[in-house]
């Protein structure tokens, strides 16, 4: 019996909208084991480490071209005081975590910490300030202490904390969850907190902020529109205003409830499929957050920021509820290569995306285990690593004109075949995924206007859905060379094994 074939054609010489590489960016809160255990082990730790950062992190997620890194939070940014984080550890204040499990949290890792594991990472820092129970002028001196020269309050503090030169900063968070966690606020009254807010985070010298205003939760489209007029009358020739720059997003792919979300790594067909389709709602989800900004703003001046994506199961069985420690299995890997797909899609007005989290965290790139120190790097993190060359790549459209196959769940139809494409010096990437769990099939990929002169694919798949790695099986799912990729007379043939993820890298002449 043959494969089902699904032709697809690609324009390698029209380029499409830039692909940021900031859809590849990241989130570490002050939750469970992200900061404490997992990025910071301390001085004395025997783990190797530099001020306390984790090297082995860092050496992992430097392989990621980590473009961005978010932090303090989530829900802690909005009860995190800055100034606690500054100056001698022994003197730091303690404060307790009141969002994530109720414990005490001693400020050992703060805004110097922070930056100095952006500099690690080679990634840029997107900062989220306390708008819930803070004030404007927390915020603003925060934005001075960083990124202000010469001299000031601010900068006479942070060089008697020992940074005599400001940081370069772009992303900065005016607060996050406004509707929930963040305040439980009406869109209109964050919106004009958000004004506020906006209006006295300054840029200092030659530093510019990319301000992100706390958008709406999954579908609340009335919130972004709330955000989109508070912007002011946009006009014809419509410039941003100088409160905020960009709008975020979050959306987290629960098949289950919130009560019950379903476990993450025992699970049955129907349970997979049940989950493909909650991930691919974002297509609809950024489409109608898009539309709405696009009836404001029909240049895409004002950037749309989807700051937390990802799978959320129960907890880990044993592990405090509060800490949100789930294991990683090639499911999560196959969402989150659907998401790229859709990301690249929406590259015209998606800046920036970051996952929930990197590390010990709901979706995570990176597992530590808490007795051995042992570090595993999830399947998701390989999805990571074999799309890095999308990073600021020239999107490129994939037409399927007989349609990709399907399948029906529930009242939902699940389109089981997904693929994007992205040109960037002389090469082509095109990721592909076969959502199917059990049929295999063939993509015929046409690529017009440009000759293959050789190309190299790889895999991340496994015998079962629910396999996954562990200090004891580390590659369990781990990405390997794929040899069932063959030349055709317009293109290539890539077989894709059921629920398998694959890239395929195209030289063109």
């Amino acid at each position: 019996m043959s494969n089902a074939v699904v032709p697809a054609i690609i324009n390698v010489d029209v380029e499409g909208p830039l692909i940021s590489r900031h859809l590849y960016g990241h989130f570490a809160e002050h939750l469970g084991r992200c900061i404490y255990g997992g990025f910071y082990v301390g001085e004395d730790s025997d783990l190797p480490n530099a001020g306390g950062i984790r090297l082995d992190v860092v050496e992992a997620l430097r392989a990621l071209n980590i473009p961005n890194l978010r932090w303090p939070g989530g829900c802690f940014a909005d009860e995190y005081h800055w100034m606690d984080g500054i100056g001698p550890k022994d003197q730091r204040p303690a404060m307790v975590n009141t969002h994530w499990g109720n414990v005490e949290e001693n400020n050992h890792f703060g805004t110097h910490e922070f930056m100095a594991l952006c500099e690690l990472l080679g990634a840029e820092p997107y900062i989220s300030g306390n708008v819930g129970s803070g004030t404007v002028k927390e915020m603003s001196d925060w934005v001075e202490y960083l990124t202000r020269d010469g001299d000031s309050p601010m900068v006479r503090l942070r060089k008697a904390n020992g940074r005599e030169e400001p940081w370069q900063l772009r992303f900065w968070g005016l607060g996050n969850e406004a509707w929930g966690c963040g305040g439980n606020m009406t869109a209109q009254h964050y919106a004009d907190e958000a004004r506020r807010y906006g209006t006295y985070c300054r840029d200092h010298g030659d530093n510019r902020l990319y301000r992100i205003a706390a958008g709406a939760n999954t579908d609340d489209y009335a919130w972004t529109e709330t955000l989109m007029k508070t912007l002011g009358d946009l006009g014809c020739a419509y410039r941003p205003q100088p409160f905020y720059q960009a709008l975020s997003l979050h959306y987290y792919t629960i098949p289950g409830t919130w009560q019950d979300k379903g476990d993450a790594t025992v699970f049955g067909t129907d349970d997979y499929y049940a989950t493909m389709v909650k991930a691919a709602r974002i297509d609809e989800l950024l489409t109608g957050h898009s539309n709405v900004m696009d009836c404001y703003d029909p240049g895409k001046t004002v950037g749309l920021v989807l700051d937390e994506w990802g799978t959320w199961w129960n907890v880990e069985p044993g592990t405090n509820p509060g800490f949100l420690y789930q294991q990683n299995t090639l499911r999560d890997a196959l969402v989150a290569g659907l998401h790229f797909d859709v990301f690249h899609r929406h590259s015209d007005r998606l800046v920036m995306a970051n996952i929930a989290q990197t590390v010990n965290v709901l979706q995570a790139m990176i597992l530590t285990d808490p007795d051995s120190g042992a570090l595993v790097l999830t399947p998701t993190y390989h999805v990571f690593e074999m799309n890095k060359g999308h990073h600021d790549a020239a999107s490129l459209r994939v037409d399927i004109p007989s349609g990709v196959p399907t399948r029906q769940v529930g009242e939902q139809t699940l389109a089981t075949v997904s693929v994007s494409a992205s040109r960037k010096d002389g090469k082509v990437l095109v990721s592909l995924s076969n959502l199917d769990a059990a049929e295999p099939v063939d993509v015929e990929l046409d690529l017009r206007g440009g000759t293959v002169t050789g190309a190299r694919s790889r895999i991340l798949t496994a015998e079962k859905l629910q396999s996954h790695n562990t200090p004891e099986t580390p590659d369990a799912v781990a990405p390997r060379a794929h040899e069932q990729v063959t030349a055709t007379a317009t293109g290539l043939r890539v077989h894709l094994p059921a629920h398998s993820f694959v890239t395929v890298e195209a030289r063109l002449a």
